[in-house]
C-alpha cells in the first residue's frame, strides 16, 4: 500500500477484521488516512464501506486488528450520515441542527456555550445557509439537508470528515455546490467520502480504496476495468471524456 511520502498519516488501520454473527463484512483491511488526505471508498452493497466508517467512528468494535489515530484525532472525526436514513419530520430548525454537532459526552446536557453558537452561525455561512438559520428542516430541499449535516459535523472542528453517500438522491446543481464544499473544506482537513458514484468526485480525490471484504488501493489514474471486475464480481466497463472518471456498468 504505497502512499505519499509527504502526507502525514492522521490514522492507521493495520489487519482489520469485523463482521455480524459469524460472517466477516471486511476481512484483513490496511489502510492509512492522511492528513489533507482526500480518498473515495466505493465497492458494491453489502461490500462493507458503511462498516468501515463505523469502525473508524468507534460504533463498531473489530474483531481484529487495530485502528491507530494520530495527534490526539479520534475526537476530531466529523460524520455525515445518508441524509435519506433522516428522519427530516423532527421538529428542528436549521440552527438548532447544526448545533447538535456540539453534543459530546462531556457537555450532554449541558446549555450550549457562546462560543459553540459563534461556530455554528460561522459554519452555516460556510455552507451558504445562514438565510435559513431558523427555518424548519422540513422545509429543506435534498441538497441543503446534505449541507446542514455538514455544518453539524464541522462546528466541533474535525481534523477529518467521513461522508456517506453525500450526492446520493441531490440535484446536479446541488451536488455542484456540494463538491466545490468539500474542494475548499480539503484545503484544510482530510477526507473520506463512500460513494457510488466516483464519476462525480473524479477532478477531486488524492486516493481510491475499492472495498468489497476485502480493501484494494490506488493512487489517482491507477484504477483498471479487471480491478473494477474484481471488485464488483462481474464485468464493468470504463468510459472516459476528457476527463478522468469512472462509470461502472448497471448489474
Amino acid at each position: 500500500m504505497q502512499r505519499d511520502n509527504d502526507m502525514e498519516h492522521l490514522i492507521e488501520i493495520r489487519d482489520l477484521t469485523f463482521g455480524y454473527g459469524r460472517t466477516a463484512v471486511v476481512e484483513d483491511i490496511s489502510l492509512d488516512i492522511a492528513d489533507k488526505d482526500y480518498i473515495l471508498l466505493i465497492g458494491p452493497n453489502g461490500g462493507g464501506k458503511t462498516t468501515l466508517l463505523k469502525l473508524i467512528l468507534g460504533i463498531l468494535k473489530p474483531w481484529n486488528g487495530t485502528i491507530a489515530f494520530q495527534k490526539d484525532i479520534a475526537g476530531q472525526i466529523g460524520y455525515v450520515p445518508q441524509f435519506s436514513s433522516f428522519n427530516r419530520n423532527f421538529p428542528i430548525t436549521v440552527s438548532e441542527m447544526a448545533l447538535s454537532g456540539c453534543i459530546s459526552g462531556r457537555n450532554y446536557l449541558k446549555r450550549y456555550s457562546r462560543e459553540e453558537r459563534r461556530r455554528t452561525d460561522m459554519m452555516l455561512e460556510k455552507v451558504n445557509l445562514s438565510d435559513k438559520r431558523n427555518e424548519s428542516i422540513i422545509d429543506l430541499s435534498g441538497g441543503q439537508l446534505q449541507r446542514v449535516l455538514i455544518a453539524r459535523s464541522l462546528v466541533s472542528e474535525p481534523a477529518i470528515l467521513l461522508l456517506d453517500e453525500p450526492t446520493a438522491s441531490i440535484d446536479i446543481t446541488s451536488q455542484s455546490t456540494l463538491l466545490n464544499l468539500l474542494d475548499e473544506l480539503n484545503q484544510e482537513i482530510a477526507i473520506v467520502v463512500v460513494t457510488h458514484d466516483p464519476t462525480a468526485f473524479s477532478l477531486s480525490y488524492r486516493h481510491l480504496a475499492c472495498l468489497n471484504k476485502n480493501l484494494y488501493f490506488h493512487g489517482r489514474g491507477k484504477l483498471d476495468a479487471a480491478v473494477l471486475e474484481n471488485i464488483y464480481g462481474c464485468p464493468v466497463e470504463l468510459i472516459g471524456h476528457g476527463v478522468p472518471h469512472t462509470i461502472v456498468q448497471k448489474h
